[in-house]
């Protein structure tokens, strides 16, 4: 038993967030994760990275990437128990891109308003994940009382954009 969730559901939750952990493959073919600031355009994330960052030297060598978005839950008037995350995962395929090939929107959306400093600037790609497949979710769309059991709490729904 899965939760019925649309695309849309969960494009809305991962648009209302914005941190992520990206799953790639180095060369030697080792697993890599790491923390990442992304923004949503278009049913592609985008994500800031200096150029020279092993990230983007993975990704080069791989484009094949996973990732993991955590919804943050909590029990309204009571923000000291501890609940775990609900997460969005998927697969997806990155490019690696310079900013000039994407729009300012996206660039000023990146920085959040830091784009003073030009050096740092210039040496920044940025990643452009498209997601594939289905994302596989846990704890997206149910409560947080389903959310004990996995049989509930699991849900799939097509990337579909």
């Amino acid at each position: 038993m899965t939760v019925d969730l649309t695309p849309d559901q969960v494009w809305e939750e991962i648009e209302q967030n914005v941190f992520a952990v990206i799953g790639m493959v180095t060369k030697d073919n080792e697993a890599r994760t790491v923390g990442i600031v992304y923004v949503v355009r278009d049913g592609r994330l985008y994500i800031a990275s200096d150029s020279d960052a092993w990230k983007v030297r993975h990704i080069k060598e791989n484009p094949h990437v996973s990732l993991t978005i955590p919804v943050h839950k909590s029990v309204p008037l009571m923000p000291w128990v501890k609940i775990p995350a609900a997460t969005i995962t998927f697969c997806g395929e990155a490019k690696i891109l310079n900013p000039s090939d994407v729009s300012q929107d996206i660039f000023e959306a990146l920085f959040r308003g830091m784009t003073e400093d030009q050096e740092r600037l210039a040496s920044t790609s940025v990643i452009e994940v498209t997601p594939e497949k289905d994302f596989i979710t846990y704890g997206i769309g149910v409560s947080l009382m389903q959310m004990r059991d996995p049989k509930l709490a699991r849900g799939r729904a097509p990337v579909g954009v």
